[in-house]
Formats: structure tokens, sequence, C-alpha cells
């Protein structure tokens, strides 16, 4: 079955995405990301969200990159026009999404693909962050810390590759501080910077943190970033 898989630039869409191509039965012919205009958006994740152009040049898939004023409700009107678009343009059948506890996210996509005659997959859905950290270890993804937005998250998080010890190092902050370690509480949020889904890995150029000390939240702006092989 050929299938659009939802990417955003994180680890959770890129992981469902390879899960999925791991199948005989099925194939990513095409990757779709939602740009909001709304850093408050309820539906799609927002830091460097640009950059999913890179990996999709990286995976060698074609992209469908739509943006939206992420109004909500509003804005998945914008994402159903884009998953028209994957089935009418790609012939998909199906869309894979990362959703892991995300009801409001899970259901919204179901709801638009029931609409629109596609399958919707979410093969992470209720599975346990540890070992869903674990397989993507082993499956060789990188993984940096993009923004953080939980108590026991500092500045300093900003940028950190994800590795077996920063994970022992979250965990630890979800004992005392309940930060869930999937993410999915908004807590932090991810980029890719390589899986077996890229040809080639991305290198960070240039990047800086911004820090916002009232709500002691921040993000890492990437400002430049190249595929390994240029």
């Amino acid at each position: 079955m050929k299938l659009a898989a939802l990417v955003s630039g994180g680890k959770d869409g890129l992981y469902a995405a390879y899960l999925a191509s791991k199948s005989e039965e099925d194939e990513i012919s095409v990757i779709v990301a939602i740009k909001s205009l709304n850093p408050e958006s309820y539906m799609f994740h927002v830091p460097n969200i640009d950059l999913v152009r890179l990996q999709a040049e990286a995976m060698g898939i074609p992209l469908i990159f739509k943006e939206t004023l992420g109004r909500k409700e509003e804005e998945l009107s914008d994402l159903k026009a884009a998953l028209s678009e994957a089935k009418s343009g790609y012939s998909v059948s199906g869309v894979v999404s990362g959703a892991i506890y995300s009801s409001y996210q899970k259901e919204r996509v179901d709801r638009i693909c029931g609409e629109l005659g596609l399958e919707s997959l979410a093969p992470l859905w209720k599975r346990n962050p540890k070992e869903l950290w674990n397989e993507m270890f082993d499956a060789g993804f990188e993984v940096l810390i993009a923004a953080v937005a939980a108590y026991g998250l500092t500045e300093e998080w900003l940028g950190r590759e994800v590795d077996r010890g920063t994970f022992d190092e979250l965990c630890n902050l979800h004992g005392t501080c309940y930060v869930c370690t999937g993410g999915e509480g908004g807590e932090f949020e991810t980029f890719v910077t390589n899986c077996p889904l890229f040809g080639a890995g991305i290198v960070v150029v240039e990047s800086r943190r911004v820090w916002d000390e009232p709500t002691m939240s921040g993000q890492l702006v990437i400002g430049r970033a190249r595929l390994a092989r240029e």
C-alpha cells in the first residue's frame, strides 16, 4: 500500500514512517508536512519545521509542504487539503502518523482519513516510550532536543543529542519532575538528524538557543543545516 507519512521533523513521525517502511506490503510515497504560523498550535509541531525539506531530500521522497494559520479546528482543513493532494497526486491509500498518547491528534487524523477514504496507521499508538526510545537507539536514530517546556528541563538541554545516557537523565526527571519521557505532554520537542530512512545524515551548521526565563521554556533555532554528503 502506498502511504503518505505525516512528518514534522521530530522522532515520532519519522519512527512511525520507518516502521511502516519495513513492511513488505507498504511504501512511503510522499511526506506531508504542515507549517503552523501559530506557535501554540494544537495539532502541529512547530520548531524547525522548515527543515523537513532537508529531511525529505535525505530520504529521496517527494514532499507536500503546506502552511496553516494554526487556528484550532480550522487548521484541520489545511491538513485535509494536503492529504487530498497526496491521494490524488501520489495515489496513496493510507496515512502513517506518529501519535503515541495524544487522542486529540489521533482522532482528528483518523477522522480526516475516513472522510478521504484513506486508512490511518499509527504504529506507535499506546506504546511504552522507553521501549520506543530503545528501539530508535538500536535502529540508529540520532535525535536532538529542539524545544523544552517543563520544570527540570533547562536551557542547557537545547541542542543535546538524546543517547542512552541522556535518556537515563530524562527517566530521572520523570521520577522527580514528572517529565514524560516521550515528550507527549509538550515537555520537549525533537529534531532527527539521522535515521535509517536517510541516505545521508543532517549536519547542523548554525544554531542558537532562544530562552524565555519567565516561562522556563525555549527552542533551539537551527539557522543553517546541510546533508553530510554535501
